[in-house]
Order: structure tokens, then C-alpha cells, then sequence
């Protein structure tokens, strides 16, 4: 027995180490679980492939591919969940997306290994004349493979969003532990391809699996220093989640892991075949460390700028890709956060952290960085009397600076909240943000790949893009500070129009309060005193209901009901329309969903509003009536209309009104409703005949 025989054992008892190394931090994630679950199975797995290469008897074969198979049936669950939660700062959000379809693939595996497991492995004879019995899959092990060969697509999908999506520090953390799990999975996904394409079972496959758990194994040993016992959260984009380069990579890959394999079995001697597999994982597990080093292609980078181009950088195309990426920012911490990383990829820096100068109390503040700090934005590693100093000193300087060549007490405290983590990772240096002399923060950059000096040209395309930065910063500050001022003005005219009508029903009661006490024996008087008393309450309550309602927008309670019963009570509600002609004219109407007390507050507005314009003899006409997919709502009055401007400048914006005591927050209140609801208003009017109103809701897209 050679020595190549016991490595499936190697690489299960290494898979089990590891799983019970994982749990030894005392702080333990849903990740940490996972992993600790799926190194286990894969441990188990091994072990089963050993012993069952070392079966002589046909039974124990047929056994041990069967529990194989069985255990294998567990890796979905555990390895899916790692990869959707590991190193993701948003990772309950994935479970959720993604909540049936896991279910799915955790479930279905494990249901056919279960209930199909005598029917997993048959035994049937070669395919070549005289060749004996051969292991074949059976239907339900051809469906399980087809299951497990998508699910392995999945966790490498998934792991190489997690790690396009890091930058810096954090992607170098999680290097070896991606490249780790990206050799095991690539190898089984392999072993998956193989066993659909093929009907018959071949033993070398289970070396190829023994052979990348032990190379992956080693891979995430390495890792386990790099990433330490911090919370790494990475925080992918919907542009890095919505492509993937492994989907195109896969057909690539199974081709070339074809050709080697063949080449293998062709021209390899059969005693030497667990070492030529062995030696092919790791060439490929060895390309892919190459492939996601930092310095290879930093020196690629610096070879072809020495022998084959002009300038160190694309000025233009850096420049372009700045302006564009800035352009889409709306908020200050997206553009803190896309600012390091921008910085972070140019330079081929890792740690790359924003500082902004708090202008409450003056003091920096860690905003953005590509090197998770602990503490970072604390109070506690910030000193109230040596902000000042650092906003003094970097005042002074006008362009990137050598951090490690001042000697300053300031650059020294600016030293120390910024640590290295690589001895060999050059000089720290600092961009000041500032716009004449006044400072808004600093951009620090440390870890550099290789330890590379920083050029004059990188110095100076440095101060340009950090220059736009701070331009666009200032620019966000200076829109969200007239966004306040414009609701400040909004405040300050609703409160003036609120405190006007409010002023109109005090009078109205004090007058009636002064005529109380002479009139108080005159029933005439003591009714009209209680009626007016009555609907100086209810103008206070329509007032301030208006005033609540235009505060935000509408959010909306949608259940389904009948438009025409929403619109009949409203009417029934309202009173004070003795003098008014009302008719109602509702026809059949499908169900639609909307919320009832919104739609009661237009139908409100509207037939409040009609009556507020009539005169002598007036009428109001309600209508309801199908249109295609839209229910429409008309409300018709015969008052004193409105002009041609004011519908087109005046009627649907706040605090314009053509009524004495109205408002204006009536009809735009209706139109947000409305339009909340995906419907539209019309309206039509000419002054001394009369306005009608049209509400269309649609009805298809609501169901």
C-alpha cells in the first residue's frame, strides 16, 4: 500500500481539525457554524472515501459510496448558508432574499439521499466485454449530482461576490480563506460534472476530493492569522451581486480540468495516479494565489509602465472614472465610502482611512475606511485637546506629505490612530482635504502592497482626486443645508396661512362669547351660538388634520373594497349640505385594493371643495364608472370655476388657494394620495360655469 493511500484519511482528519478549531473563539457567528458544520462533513466525507478505496469485497463499496453520497447530501445546508453570511455585514438581508430557495437546497438533497438511499449505487455489468461488475449511479444519485453540482456553483458564486465586493485590508484578510473553499468546491464541483456526464463511478474521483480538501485545508490554515478574531463585514453592491465572472468561468474550468484529467489517465502511469492528481490541484490552487496577489500585479504593473508606457497612470481614464462614479453619489457616506475604495484600488493601497473634522465640536472622526479599526469613531481614542493641533498642522500643508517624516507631537497622534499591519508596507502618507484655509478632514494611506514610494505623478493625481472629492463634499453640505433652509421657509409660510385661519376662528368665538352674555336668554341666539361654537371645532380639527397629513407622505394601508361603498359613506358623513343639490351616480366597479381612509380623505377634499364654490342654486354631482382598467371618480360642480393660470401654476401646489379661508393644502394632499395609489387627477374648469374633477385608478396593476 502506498503512501498516497492514506491521504484521504490526511485530509479528513485535517477537515476535522479545523472544524473544531473554528469554535475555539469564545465569539461565535452563524458563519462560524456553518463552517464548523461543513468542514466536519467534509471531514467525514474523507473518511468514508478512504475506507471505501480500501474495500475488497464489492458490498462494502457499494456501502461506502452510499454513505458518501448520504453525507455529501448535508454539504448544501452548511456550505450555503457560510457563503451568503461569511465576512457580509448585511448577511441577514441575504437569508431573507434568499430564504425559499435555500430551503429548497438544503431540504431536497437530504430528502433523496434519505429516501432513495438503496436505490443511490447499482451494481451492473462493465461495459467492456469481460471486464466483470461495475458501480453505477442509479436515477436518484443522477438527480442528487445534478443538485450538488448547482448548489457547488452557488457557494463559489457566492464567494467571489463577498470578495470583489472587499477592498484593501479586508480583501487581503479573506484571500486565503475564498481561495481555500474555491479549491475544494472547484475540485467536487468537477466530481459532479463527471458523475452526470457519466453513468459508471470511477474511483479516482474521490483522490481528486481527498487531494483538494487537503490543499484547501492548508490554504485556510494560512488564513486563520489573517483574519483575526474581528467582525470583517464586506458589504457587496447590487452591480457586484447582479454578474458574476464564476458562471463564465465554470464551462472554462471544467474544459481545462477535463483536458488534465485525460492527459493523466492517458500518459500517467497507474502507480503514480494519486500523485499526478495531486500535483494538478495544487498547480491550479497555485495559479489562483499568483492570480490574487497583490504584489504580482502591482510588479506587472510597474514593468509595463517601465518598459512599454509613457506615464505611470491614464490620467483621463482615472479622471473619467472619478467624475462618473462621483456623479451617482446622493448621500455624504456613500461618497465616504466610495472615496476609499476608489483610492484604495488606484494606489494599490490597502488600509485607507477618511477623516472629517466634526463641526459641532471640531474634532476628527474616522468616517470611511478600508481597514476595519477597532473602536474606530469612538470618543475614547479621540482627545478633545489634540484635534485642534491636527487641524492646525494639517492647515499648514497644501499637498500629499511623508506622515513618517514629521516629528510633530500632531503627526505623531495622527501616526498612532492610523497603525500599520505589515512592517514591509512603506511610509503612511496623509492628503489634507481642505478649501482655503479651511480644513474638512484628511485622507490617510498606509499599507501599501510591496511597500512602493510614492512617485511625484502619484502625488500629484493623489491631491486631484482628493481635490474633487472635497469638491463634491462641500457641494452635498451646501445642497443639504438649502434643503433645510427651503423647509425652513415651508415651515415658516404653512405656520403663517395655520396661524391666519386660526386667528379667523378665535375671533369668530370671541364675538359669540361677547354677545353671550346679552343674548343668553334668546333660545334663536343660544342655537346659533352652539352651531357656530360647532363648526369653529370642526374648521380647528380640518385644519389641523391638513397640517398633520402635509407633514409626509402618505403611507398607504392597501385592502381590497369597493370604491363605490368608500364613496358613499364619505358622503354620508358629511354634513352642512342642506342648500346643496347632490346627486350620486355610481356604477358597477370591480374591487380594487386601496387604503379606505385615504381615499374617504380625496372624496372629502373634493366635494368640500365644490361646495366651497357655489353660489345660489348649486349642485354637486358625484359619478363613479369603469374606463378600461381604471376605475375614475368624478366629482362635477356648477360654482364659480377657476382661470386658465391658476389650474396651471396654483392648484396642486402647497399654500396656493383661490378660497378666502382656505389652505391650499387640500388638492395637493389629494394628488399625493392619488398618485401614491398609481392613479392620476384631472380636471377641467372655467370661471362662472364650474369645475369637474376626474380621479383614475387603475385596476390591473393593483391587482
Amino acid at each position: 500500500m502506498t503512501l498516497f493511500a492514506y491521504l484521504p484519511f490526511a485530509a479528513g482528519i485535517f477537515g476535522l481539525l479545523l472544524a473544531v478549531g473554528s469554535l475555539l473563539p469564545k465569539r461565535r457567528s452563524f458563519a462560524t457554524w456553518c463552517f464548523a458544520a461543513g468542514m466536519a462533513l467534509l471531514g467525514i466525507n474523507s473518511l468514508l472515501a478512504g475506507q471505501t478505496l480500501r474495500a475488497a469485497q464489492l458490498e462494502d463499496a457499494v456501502r461506502g459510496l452510499t454513505l458518501i453520497l448520504t453525507v455529501s447530501s448535508f454539504l448544501p445546508a452548511a456550505w450555503l448558508g457560510f457563503s451568503l453570511t461569511y465576512s457580509r455585514g448585511d448577511y441577514r438581508g441575504s437569508l431573507a432574499r434568499w430564504r425559499v430557495p435555500l430551503a429548497v437546497a438544503a431540504v431536497v438533497p437530504i430528502g433523496i439521499a434519505l429516501v432513495f438511499q438503496q436505490q443511490l449505487i447499482e451494481v451492473a455489468p462493465a461495459a467492456i466485454e469481460g471486464g466483470g461488475l461495475q458501480l453505477q449511479f442509479g436515477p436518484p444519485a443522477k438527480a442528487l449530482n445534478i443538485l450538488l453540482l448547482v448548489v457547488h456553483v452557488w457557494i463559489l458564486m457566492n464567494l467571489e461576490q463577498t470578495f470583489r465586493a472587499a477592498v484593501g485590508l479586508v480583501r487581503w484578510r479573506i484571500k486565503f480563506v475564498v481561495l481555500g473553499l474555491a479549491v475544494i468546491f472547484g475540485a467536487r464541483l468537477f466530481v459532479r460534472s463527471q458523475a452526470v456526464l457519466f453513468s459508471s463511478y470511477d474511483p479516482d474521483w474521490l483522490n481528486i476530493e481527498s487531494s483538494a480538501l487537503l490543499i484547501g485545508c492548508i490554504l485556510l490554515v494560512v488564513a486563520f492569522p489573517r483574519a483575526g478574531r474581528g467582525a470583517i463585514e464586506v458589504y457587496p453592491s447590487r452591480a457586484v451581486l447582479s454578474s458574476s465572472v464564476t458562471l463564465l468561468l465554470t464551462g472554462s474550468y471544467l474544459v481545462i480540468i477535463g483536458v488534465l484529467a485525460r492527459f493523466v489517465r492517458t500518459y500517467g502511469e497507474a502507480e503514480h495516479l494519486e500523485l499526478q492528481i495531486l500535483l494538478v490541484v495544487a498547480g491550479i490552487a497555485l495559479l489562483g494565489v499568483l492570480l490574487l496577489s497583490d504584489r504580482l500585479r502591482q510588479r506587472l504593473h510597474a514593468f509595463v509602465v517601465r518598459h512599454f508606457a509613457r506615464a505611470q497612470y491614464d490620467s483621463t481614464k482615472i479622471w473619467d472614472e472619478l467624475s462618473l462614479r462621483l456623479a451617482s453619489v446622493r448621500d455624504e457616506a456613500s461618497l465616504n465610502e466610495l472615496s476609499v475604495k476608489i483610492v484604495s484600488g488606484t494606489f494599490e493601497v490597502l488600509a485607507v482611512t477618511l477623516w472629517l473634522v466634526d463641526e459641532q465640536n471640531g474634532r476628527l472622526a474616522p468616517v470611511a475606511s478600508t481597514a476595519p479599526q477597532a473602536g474606530a469613531g469612538s470618543d475614547a481614542i479621540l482627545p478633545a485637546a489634540l484635534s485642534n493641533d491636527i487641524a492646525a498642522g494639517l492647515r499648514e500643508r497644501a499637498s500629499p506629505f511623508d506622515l513618517e517624516e514629521l516629528i510633530d507631537a500632531w503627526a505623531e497622534e495622527l501616526r498612532r490612530l492610523n497603525p500599520t499591519t505589515f512592517a514591509t508596507g512603506g511610509n503612511r502618507w496623509c492628503v489634507p482635504l481642505r478649501t482655503g484655509d479651511r480644513i474638512l478632514g484628511a485622507l490617510v494611506l498606509a499599507d501599501r502592497v510591496n511597500g512602493a514610494v510614492y512617485t511625484v505623478e502619484e502625488s500629484l493625481l493623489l491631491q486631484c482626486m482628493t481635490d474633487q472629492v472635497t469638491s463634491v463634499l462641500l457641494n452635498l453640505r451646501l445642497a443639504d443645508q438649502v434643503a433645510r433652509s427651503r423647509e425652513l421657509d415651508a415651515l415658516q409660510t404653512m405656520s403663517a396661512f395655520f396661524v391666519h385661519d386660526l386667528k379667523n376662528a378665535a375671533a369668530s368665538l370671541n364675538l359669540t362669547l361677547k354677545n353671550l352674555p346679552v343674548h343668553f336668554d334668546d333660545p334663536a341666539f343660544r342655537e346659533d351660538a352652539l352651531r357656530a361654537i360647532g363648526n369653529t371645532a370642526r374648521r380647528i380639527d380640518e385644519l389641523t388634520a391638513r397640517l398633520s397629513a402635509f407633514r409626509q407622505k402618505p403611507q398607504l394601508k392597501r385592502v381590497e373594497t369597493a370604491l363605490n361603498q368608500v364613496v358613499s359613506e364619505t358622503l354620508d358623513r358629511l354634513d352642512g349640505l342642506q342648500d346643496v343639490e347632490l346627486t350620486r351616480d355610481l356604477q358597477p366597479l370591480p374591487a380594487i385594493l386601496v387604503d379606505r381612509e385615504q381615499i374617504q380623505s380625496v372624496v372629502t377634499n373634493l366635494v368640500l371643495n365644490a361646495r366651497d364654490a357655489l353660489g345660489p342654486g348649486g349642485w354637486i354631482r358625484v359619478r363613479t364608472e369603469l374606463d378600461g382598467n381604471s376605475a375614475i371618480l368624478s366629482v362635477a360642480d356648477n360654482g364659480c370655476g377657476m382661470g386658465a393660470a391658476f389650474l396651471k401654476n396654483s392648484l396642486f401646489r402647497p399654500f396656493q388657494s383661490s378660497k378666502k379661508n382656505g389652505l391650499g393644502i387640500g388638492m395637493f394632499q389629494s394628488r399625493m394620495i392619488v398618485e401614491a395609489h398609481g392613479g392620476s387627477i384631472r380636471v377641467e374648469s372655467e370661471p362662472g360655469k364650474g369645475s369637474t374633477f376626474w380621479v383614475i385608478l387603475p385596476i390591473m396593476e393593483q391587482k
